[in-house]
């Protein structure tokens, strides 16, 4: 499906970079090595089978480096667009799809946008780190190798109901491979359940630099600038 050519979609309009900044990595974890927690005592709280709450796990000068990283890829190439579904219907957000490209249409991965042919941006490094220190933090899942990951920007208005994230391939659904999500901005409710039912789940508040580690059986609900980092391999 075509979409109109827009302008290039800016997190932070009106915010100029230093001209004499060499890096977009602040200090910090994403400076550290491999394996390293991007943070000194984040809460562990475990709120259900298959889902673990990391309350202050990345800190407030590595969410900074978070989205300056987000805000130059989001501009270029596969940056953030407002993704249809196949009614014409947009999502009330901006997306960006880093390592595969979700397809909302098709409802699987791939290594193009459709609409534009533009190839997913390369996941970050960094970004890679703090999917594994988070999945290691929650110490209930199989180690991952992050391949997918997805950023979603939800202005005041922006939601997404709930859902499952159960595109991906049936070895890493069977493995029980988790996505870990990093929450950055304002702090907004969160909701998980059984169903979608959204009377019946259980509502959260998340803050900035939350992570949640979290396995695919579970419907969620989010609202704040969400990251999705998602160790396992497309549907082919």
């Amino acid at each position: 499906m075509s979409q109109p050519s827009t302008p290039p979609f800016d997190l932070c309009p009106g915010h100029h970079e230093s001209r004499t900044a060499k890096t977009i990595i602040p200090k910090g974890s994403m400076k550290r090595k491999a394996g390293e927690p991007s943070t000194d005592a984040a809460s562990v709280q475990h709120l259900r089978p298959g889902m673990v709450l990391l309350k202050g796990f990345v800190k407030p000068e590595d969410q900074i480096g978070m989205v300056r990283m987000c805000r130059q890829l989001g501009k270029g190439p596969g940056g953030f667009y407002r993704p249809s579904f196949k009614n014409g219907a947009k999502l009330n957000l901006w997306m960006m799809s880093l390592g595969k490209n979700w397809d909302p249409t098709l409802r699987s991965y791939g290594p193009t946008r459709p609409f534009d042919g533009a190839p997913a941006p390369t996941i970050p490094d960094a970004f890679k780190m703090i999917a594994q220190t988070a999945n290691s933090t929650a110490s209930e899942f199989p180690q991952i190798n992050p391949d997918i990951c997805i950023v979603n920007y939800y202005t005041n208005s922006g939601k997404l109901g709930l859902h499952q994230d159960k595109d991906e391939s049936e070895s890493s659904l069977t493995k029980g491979l988790p996505f870990i999500s990093v929450s950055i901005g304002d702090t907004a409710e969160f909701l998980f359940g059984n169903t979608r039912d959204k009377d019946q789940a259980t509502k959260i508040n998340l803050e900035s630099g939350t992570s949640v580690p979290v396995i695919h059986d579970t419907f969620v609900m989010v609202t704040p600038f969400l990251m999705e980092i998602i160790g396992k391999k497309y549907r082919t």
